[in-house]
């Protein structure tokens, strides 16, 4: 049998130490590198192949929830097991979603150790056993009656901060000072009821409305209760673009919800999450398929009808438009009231 390569990342020395004696008892077993940090941690995957990753949720130069995701993306085959002193539930619940295989707390016997890395490489799932109670707490009051109706720029920095950016990306993204930027988390934070960016990213994770839009929002009216009669996805890679279809799309129905994506990821998370009735993808989603978008999407939500639109269009993209299951291939420059207004009315029927 082949030797299984692990990686170790924590920044301390010493913790690094003791995982490395209790795995390399284990049949099979090579430790090929340890870092301490994020930048090095990106830096190895880059250049060394590996099958497992045990790591801490606190390093420097790192975000756990982006780091765990864009390992995931970019490497899908690699197992990794969190090795934490934290027991908070969001902690737990935020990493196991982003990705990670296991959650293994560091007061706890190091043959659960070489248990939980055993059972990771065997294709399972783990979760140190004086968790379990907090996680399954936790499932049952995540419910919330009233969901925080939020600004765009809020849901705005929410969406950067899923992303996985840090506060210096969202300053250059929003052209805000890092100062500004900070105070706006801040305010969100409180909106939201957490404290931390780690909480912030568990609570999109259970609450996905929060980046919903009212029809009468998008219409430029005042904000009332969101209704649940349509629900629509905008995936689009111009934020100027969703905001005026979406206002188009309330003033038809001001009743409705809207929701915004511009990655192909973030389309199928919101799909996944909130099943909506109508989406409009773009053929062309910053280097993206928009097309292959639409096939996914009715795959994760298969009551979604979904119009293609582009500024661009021609027989080609239409004709496989058609392929993927669409319900129409539209012009941008002819989507006007009328328009629209045919398309809500077809769905709704």
């Amino acid at each position: 049998m082949s030797q299984i390569r692990i990686l170790l990342a924590d920044d301390h020395t010493i913790v690094r130490a003791g995982l490395k004696n209790a795995l390399e008892v284990l049949p099979n077993i090579k430790i090929v590198g340890e870092v301490g940090n994020g930048h090095d941690l990106m830096n190895f995957l880059s250049q060394h192949q590996i099958d497992m990753l045990l790591m801490d949720a606190s390093m420097p130069e790192f975000e756990p929830i982006s780091a765990v995701q864009q390992i995931k993306t970019k490497y899908p085959d690699i197992k990794i097991l969190i090795v934490s002193a934290y027991d908070d539930e969001s902690y737990v619940v935020g990493l196991l979603q982003a990705g990670a295989d296991g959650y293994h707390m560091k007061d706890q016997p190091l043959a659960d150790l070489q248990l939980a890395t055993q059972r990771i490489l065997n294709g399972d799932r783990w979760i140190s056993g004086n968790l379990i109670d907090k996680v399954i707490n936790r499932r049952n009051t995540t419910s919330l009656p009233n969901t925080p109706w939020l600004t765009r720029r809020q849901r705005e920095l929410l969406r950067l901060i899923a992303q996985g950016a840090d506060n210096r990306n969202i300053a250059l993204q929003l052209d805000l000072s890092i100062k500004t930027v900070e105070n706006h988390l801040t305010a969100l934070y409180r909106v939201l009821g957490v404290d931390s960016r780690l909480k912030a990213l568990n609570y999109i994770h259970r609450h996905p409305e929060v980046f919903a839009t009212s029809g009468q929002e998008m219409a430029e009216t005042s904000p009332k209760q969101i209704s649940s009669e349509l629900t629509v996805l905008i995936v689009d890679d111009n934020a100027r673009y969703r905001q005026q279809l979406g206002k188009l799309i309330g003033k038809i129905d001001s009743n409705c919800t809207v929701y915004e994506a511009e990655t192909v990821d973030e389309a199928l998370t919101l799909a996944t999450q909130t099943q909506p009735r109508l989406a409009f993808v773009d053929v062309v989603l910053n280097g993206e398929d928009g097309i292959q978008c639409a096939r996914k999407l009715k795959n994760v939500s298969p009551i979604t009808r979904i119009v293609v639109i582009s500024a661009y269009p021609d027989k080609e993209f239409r004709k496989q438009a058609s392929l993927a299951g669409v319900i129409a291939f539209l012009d941008k420059k002819d989507l006007d009231i009328a328009s629209m207004k045919q398309v809500i009315e077809d769905v709704l029927q």
